[in-house]
């Protein structure tokens, strides 16, 4: 089963300093962290606030090129967790066809905000992100963890949605 989810903003890990895109379900209920680079929660955090940029980033052109084409992307689904890695599917509709492109969350995530598209989340990836979490012998794997549940509007900074 899927659940649909909003990005519910952009925040930097405390303790790796990396960006995480925080994912959050329409109840409010689950919450998924997704590790990003550097350039994925740029173009991200572009869209978030609405930015244009003077010439198309990647992702514009993603956007250009399954327009032109006359493709449209019903919705994107972080489909699959193996090894700490997240795995996501653009499904793109063309001429009635429903195509299932392979992409990284943080692109597909990316391409979902800029055409407006739904976000779901394979509820087997929810449930093997807490099992992940909870078997951890990390100290900072809890308390990161504990931390990204109590998080609240006023911790999302400059990027909440």
């Amino acid at each position: 089963m899927q659940i649909e989810m909003k990005i519910r903003g952009l925040m930097m890990d405390p303790v790796t300093n990396m960006p995480i895109v925080i994912l959050r379900d329409l109840e409010g209920n689950s919450v998924l962290p997704i590790w990003v680079g550097v350039y994925e929660a740029n173009a991200i955090a572009l869209e978030i606030e609405k930015v244009t940029t003077p010439r198309p980033m990647t992702h514009d052109l993603i956007k250009n090129l399954l327009m032109g084409l006359g493709g449209g992307v019903r919705k994107v689904v972080v489909s699959d967790l193996q090894d700490d890695t997240f795995y996501a599917m653009i499904w793109v509709e063309r001429n009635g066809e429903m195509i299932a492109i392979d992409s990284r969350p943080s692109d597909a995530l990316a391409v979902a905000l800029r055409l407006d598209c739904p976000i779901y989340v394979e509820d087997e990836v929810l449930s093997s992100s807490k099992n992940v979490a909870a078997v951890s012998e990390k100290a900072n794997s809890e308390e990161l963890r504990r931390w990204l549940e109590n998080l609240g509007d006023e911790d999302l900074g400059q990027y909440k949605m």
